[in-house]
């Protein structure tokens, strides 16, 4: 599996490379443009799950301690968490946006029956396991529920009620686009919170803030670190990325708006990085001076962490139920919501049961790459190479957008 994910990894940096090489100041448009900072929103808050909010603070001692974990001790712990979260494996969403906004419409791989049938498998095995993180680690953050360690009845409510929230949300567009926005909002919020009360209104000062944020240097003065798997922890988050990136890319390609392919890249790699490195500096100094949680903050992370499974499961949900011509147009909405229902919450108790791993998926995506460079290659290498735009539709669609706006 190591080799299998090395090889993926180095084939989507060169296919990066390439992208830019060849298409660096492409206009970018979607079949359903947005705003900028929409799309952003949707991009930040689908492409990110509930484990932003909660993994940190559970993993931030176990990168500090290098005399158990050696392999760590090339950069500080709040850099780890960095590159095990940000900046870098963005690169990956980029490519699938780029891919799916540009070339896939002159490809249609993914509208071969077998390719379709294995992606939308990889889209609802990846919701489940979304939701099932969200089971497995509110113990730890609602331990009034619990012993802080057992998954209780309550823990399965909480989740199944963001399951139907998101299938409900997943029925209509909008809805999707006001939860992405009102998420991120709420995201801020938190991290401002909880910024007062660190560095304003605590001992701390906005000095011991630039401080904190400073140590993130060490991921970028040791990026090449972070290009292949640090150890068997790194796989399974890497393997985690990979999943996530076709789907994001396929519903995130809908709403680009008209950037070229490098304002394409910043917005995909730079501020979605700035947003988590702040929020990790944050945590990190939480962490690093022992300050507790509140209680209305525990909540208020909590909170969020809900939204943002809700955000990643509606956009996901959304995504195979139009790939499966399974809306709710054709179902009816009550037939719709029972169906995903049913499903999500079944593969969800899989994933608990262990049945079903995250690698897995991973592996399969990282299938798909080689198998769509290969067809590319094989049938669609003249259509490809000629390609200098936006598909003809998408330009005409998006400047009857503008002349309306």
């Amino acid at each position: 599996m190591t080799l299998w994910l090395s090889t993926g990894l180095i084939f989507t940096f060169a296919a990066i490379v390439l992208i830019l090489y060849k298409w660096w100041d492409v206009q970018c448009i979607g079949v359903t443009p947005v705003r900028t900072f929409t799309f952003i929103a949707i991009l930040f808050t689908s492409g990110l799950d509930v484990g932003l909010i909660m993994f940190p603070l559970t993993e931030f001692g176990g990168y500090g301690n290098v005399s158990a974990n050696p392999e760590y001790a090339f950069a500080n712990p709040l850099a780890i968490e960095f590159g095990f979260w940000a900046f870098l494996i963005w690169g990956f969403y980029f490519l699938t946006c780029f891919y799916f906004a540009i070339i896939e419409p002159r490809v249609k791989f993914f509208e071969i029956p077998l390719v379709k049938l294995v992606n939308n498998v990889v889209i609802i095995g990846t919701c489940a396991f979304t939701a099932y993180l969200l089971l497995v680690n509110l113990p730890w953050y609602l331990p009034q529920l619990g012993d802080g360690e057992t998954v209780k009845p309550a823990f399965y409510v909480i989740v199944f009620i963001a399951i139907a929230l998101a299938v409900y949300s997943s029925s209509k567009i909008k809805y999707v686009r006001i939860l992405s926005v009102g998420s991120s909002i709420l995201f801020i919020a938190l991290i401002a919170g909880m910024w007062l009360r660190a560095f304003a209104l605590g001992k701390g000062s906005p000095a011991d803030f630039l401080g904190t944020v400073g140590m993130l240097g060490e991921y970028f003065t040791n990026l090449d670190q972070f290009f292949l798997p640090i150890n068997d922890y790194h796989e399974f988050y890497l393997f985690w990325w990979f999943s996530w990136s076709i789907m994001i890319g396929q519903f995130t390609a809908r709403f680009v708006s008209g950037v070229k392919t490098w304002q394409l890249l910043i917005a995909m790699l730079v501020v979605p990085s700035i947003a988590i490195g702040v929020w990790f500096s944050v945590l990190y100094y939480y962490h690093a001076e022992g300050l507790q949680i509140a209680a209305f903050t525990n909540l208020a992370m909590i909170t969020v962490g809900v939204l943002m499974v809700i955000n990643s499961l509606d956009s996901l949900i959304r995504l195979y139920t139009d790939n499966l011509n399974l809306t709710a147009q054709r179902l009816g909405r009550i037939n719709y919501v029972i169906f995903n229902l049913v499903a999500m919450i079944g593969l969800t108790l899989l994933f608990q049961l262990d049945f079903l791993r995250i690698q897995w998926v991973g592996a399969l995506v990282i299938g798909l790459y080689f198998a769509c460079f290969v067809y590319i290659l094989a049938k669609r290498r003249a259509q490809v190479a000629a390609i200098d735009a936006s598909p003809k539709e998408n330009i005409l669609d998006f400047h009857k957008i503008e002349l309306a706006g």
